[in-house]
């Protein structure tokens, strides 16, 4: 046998020997951790399990800068699921879409329609909407720019959008269906 194949013979069998000698252990060190209460109010899992489900418009305002409030005569539905995803449809009668698109306000066929998957602000109480490969959109009063700020009393739902100063731009009641 040369040399040479007797130099890598005997490299190889170390090898071979170093790697079989340390059995892999698994590493035992803590990690620190703090606990974490997903049951208690105020948490994420508990505001997604409050906004599940469907909801009906009860009442709808718009505020538009500079002109008077809009109310809104017309029918919702609001369908949120486990996955943080937001649908909402408003159909208005012809006078309030009449009056909303005179105020800036894109709706299509009397039809405001929104869809989405949202990310929930906990300590300012809004949903924020993140439209599947598209900028938010528009400027006005409903904007998905915009953060809807969420209030919830009882099994009645209420998302506002405001302007820089805070001031509410758009005004939306809805009841949950049981």
């Amino acid at each position: 046998m040369p040399l040479n194949r007797l130099y890598e013979a005997a490299g190889i069998g170390a090898l071979l020997a170093t790697m079989s000698a340390c059995a892999a252990a698994p590493i035992n060190k803590p990690i620190p951790t703090t606990r974490v209460d997903n049951t208690s109010p105020g948490t994420l899992p508990e505001a997604r399990k409050y906004l599940e489900g469907r909801w009906t418009l009860q009442s709808f305002e718009v505020r538009p800068p500079g002109k008077a409030p809009i109310v809104l005569k017309g029918s919702g539905l609001l369908d949120y699921d486990d996955f943080g995803n937001l649908k909402m449809e408003i159909r208005a009668d012809q006078a309030s879409t009449d009056v909303l698109r005179a105020a800036g306000i894109d709706i299509q066929d009397g039809v405001i329609s929104t869809e989405g998957r949202t990310a929930i602000d906990i300590p300012n109480r809004t949903l924020t909407y993140f439209l599947e490969g598209q900028p938010p959109q528009g400027q006005g009063p409903l904007a998905t720019s915009r953060p809807r700020h969420w209030e919830v009393t009882a099994d009645v739902l209420t998302l506002t959008t405001r302007d820089d100063k805070g001031a509410p731009l758009s005004i939306s009641v809805w009841k949950r269906n049981p």
